[in-house]
């Protein structure tokens, strides 16, 4: 039992005045402890703000140079829209050289197709007249058989 009263003695503590305010000095910061914890994160918020501040500068700096860049890019647009003006008024302008192309060719079709009217009915013409040389020829082809043909029976039966 000896040991046991000796450690319950060990892990008794005796509190007197200036002991709980040691405890207190050292668990319970004074205000002067505060009052430079909210300086110091005043000044760090401070910093915070100044980089904010410099960073929006930065940024409005670099915003207004893209501003720029973009109203150069604007201005080349501008100049190709031009250049497509152009070459819209110039398309415009083979529009028409193929509409009086177009013109042309159609008149020579017109032409064309009244030489090909006349050469058919020259053709034509011919034909007719060939077909009627070829039958008047038969004709006289098949009278001449027939007078052949009557002089040989003729002749057979001693007519002549």
């Amino acid at each position: 039992m000896d040991e046991q009263k000796q450690k319950n003695n060990k892990t008794e503590v005796t509190l007197n005045e200036k002991g709980l305010e040691i405890l207190v000095a050292k668990f319970i910061p004074t205000s002067q402890y505060f009052e430079r914890s909210f300086e110091m994160l005043q000044k760090q918020i401070d910093g915070l703000y100044a980089g904010q501040k410099d960073l929006k500068n930065d940024m409005d700096k670099r915003f207004g140079q893209v501003d720029k860049r973009f109203e150069q890019v604007d201005k080349r647009f501008e100049q190709i829209d031009k250049r497509f003006e152009q070459v819209d008024k110039r398309f415009e302008q083979i529009d028409r050289r193929f509409e009086q192309v177009d013109k042309r060719f159609d008149q020579i079709n017109v032409k064309l197709d009244t030489i090909i009217e006349r050469l058919d009915v020259k053709i034509d013409a011919g034909l007719h007249e060939n077909r009627s040389i070829t039958i008047r020829l038969f004709s006289f082809a098949m009278v001449f058989s027939a007078i052949s043909m009557a002089g040989l029976l003729a002749k057979m039966t001693g007519l002549f």
